[in-house]
């Protein structure tokens, strides 16, 4: 009875607090696309808060800013008959239209599979790939498609040893944002890993959203797509007019 009672006791106890913790600030939470937006860079700096001697183990920081996650669908090019088709089509479950992460040192020696597992860090977490069709062997080359073509687009990518990390207490680095960002809500989240292992995160959001003229088009385009089919018709037609009338007139 006492055991049980003691178990009690401890389970209602609140947990410890880490014995490190991470304190970062951002150089901006929100950018704006206009029609001379040319990409962004953010500046992630911070330190390590400690209310006790260090632990024993590497200490490790992981910076890493994601954006929104939606399908995309993949289709494999395959020779049929002397001809390249496109094959069957797979649809990736979730995919971040970015990918932007620095750290301390090469990712794979810094975090655990089980932390990456649980966090959802590595590439091969973020991409998700759940209800694959019976006939899907090799899942991996799916998302390996995804990569490469937003790795080309500069979409994706990690910078292996792009944070600095003074006297294991201050941190920086620079993360640049491409012009091709997509509107929405972008996670900032910054790791403390002590011996590969996970010891505190902090995070925060950063909005993207288009401004002025660019912010109007797209807002007709989702809220009204009829009245945006027809004024971009309507905008063609008398491009098409205009450019035919000028020619009529400097050429007779």
């Amino acid at each position: 009875m006492r055991i049980l009672l003691l178990a009690v006791l401890v389970a209602l106890l609140p947990p410890r607090a880490p014995a490190e913790t991470v304190v970062a600030g951002f150089s901006q939470t929100s950018v704006a696309i206009t029609t001379s937006f040319s990409g962004s860079e953010i500046f992630i700096y911070g330190a390590i808060r400690r209310e006790a001697p260090p632990p024993a183990g590497p200490l490790d920081v992981i910076v890493a800013v994601t954006g929104p996650s939606t399908p995309v669908v993949v289709r494999k090019r395959e020779r049929r008959l002397g001809v390249w088709v496109n094959g069957p089509a797979v649809q990736i479950d979730a995919a971040p239209s970015l990918y932007a992460v620095a750290t301390t040192r090469p990712f794979r020696d810094l975090i655990s599979y089980t932390d990456d597992m649980r966090h959802r860090v590595g590439l091969d977490e973020v991409i998700r790939l759940i209800d694959a069709p019976e006939w899907l062997v090799d899942r991996q080359a799916y998302r390996d498609a995804v990569v490469r073509v937003r790795r080309d687009q500069g979409l994706y990518f990690i910078d292996d040893g792009g944070v600095s990390l003074t006297q294991d207490t201050l941190f920086q680095t620079r993360v640049r944002l491409p012009a091709n960002l997509t509107e929405g809500d972008y996670r900032a989240r910054v790791f403390l890993l002590r011996g590969k292992a996970v010891v505190d995160v902090y995070e925060t959001d950063i909005a993207v959203q288009k401004v002025g003229i660019e912010r109007f088009i797209y807002a007709l385009a989702q809220e009204e797509p009829l009245l945006y089919g027809i004024v971009s018709v309507l905008l063609a037609l008398a491009a098409g007019w205009s450019a035919a009338a000028l020619f009529r007139f400097f050429v007779p």
